[in-house]
């Protein structure tokens, strides 16, 4: 399973903004944009102007690396969103919203979505009772996340809740810190989505 494994406040440095990719130390005086505010490199103390192009290129790079998808990934659920029917960008944002890294993130089961992402690829996770081992699963409305049924799995999951204690739950998500389990109650509106990227720049760009 292909993943960033470099330095991930590069990213934030990068992108000029907090990620939020580092759980709790992107809320310290330890955060990479609070000590060096400028892009990783050399010669990066200057900002350059950016182009119509590079602005559209920085939302995509964003909106990849804040939910941790690669380059095949994102254009496979581009795909999806412009077959489907609505606003592609809305479409697009709500698949992202939707991956099971992403929703267990939000639970409050995780302190980031790297650590929500491995949760789920080491099997802890389970979706409507049947254990689900892969981070892209696009969960649906009525279905019900949490961890499997087992001693060590739970502790862990509830190791994270004591610390997020189940707090910013989006309105599209129930969840209940005290059984560890988390709802799907209906698709999330634009309105509703954990990052306000400008998902019209994304999608201008790839449909050139």
């Amino acid at each position: 399973m292909a993943r960033y494994i470099d330095a991930k406040c590069k990213l934030c440095r990068r992108e000029g903004e907090r990620l939020y990719l580092r759980g709790a130390r992107c809320h310290s005086v330890k955060c990479a944009i609070a000590r060096r505010p400028h892009p990783p490199g050399a010669k990066s103390f200057r900002r350059k102007r950016l182009s119509e192009y590079g602005t559209q290129l920085r939302e995509k790079q964003k909106a990849k690396r804040i939910y941790g998808v690669l380059e095949r990934q994102f254009k496979r659920l581009y795909a999806l969103a412009s077959r489907a029917k609505g606003s592609t960008g809305a479409n697009l944002m709500g698949y992202l919203e939707r991956r099971l890294d992403n929703v267990v993130f939000l639970a409050g089961f995780a302190e980031s979505r790297a650590q929500a992402r491995q949760l789920v690829a080491h099997g802890h996770i389970a979706v409507s009772g049947k254990r689900v081992s892969v981070p892209s699963f696009l969960v649906r409305p009525e279905e019900v996340v949490a961890p499997v049924p087992r001693e060590h799995s739970q502790k862990l999951i509830n190791s994270h809740l004591e610390i997020t204690k189940g707090e910013g739950v989006p309105a599209w998500l129930a969840c209940d810190p005290q059984r560890a389990e988390a709802k799907v109650l209906r698709l999330p509106t634009p309105d509703e989505y954990s990052n306000q990227i400008q998902s019209q720049l994304i999608v201008e760009l790839l449909a050139k």
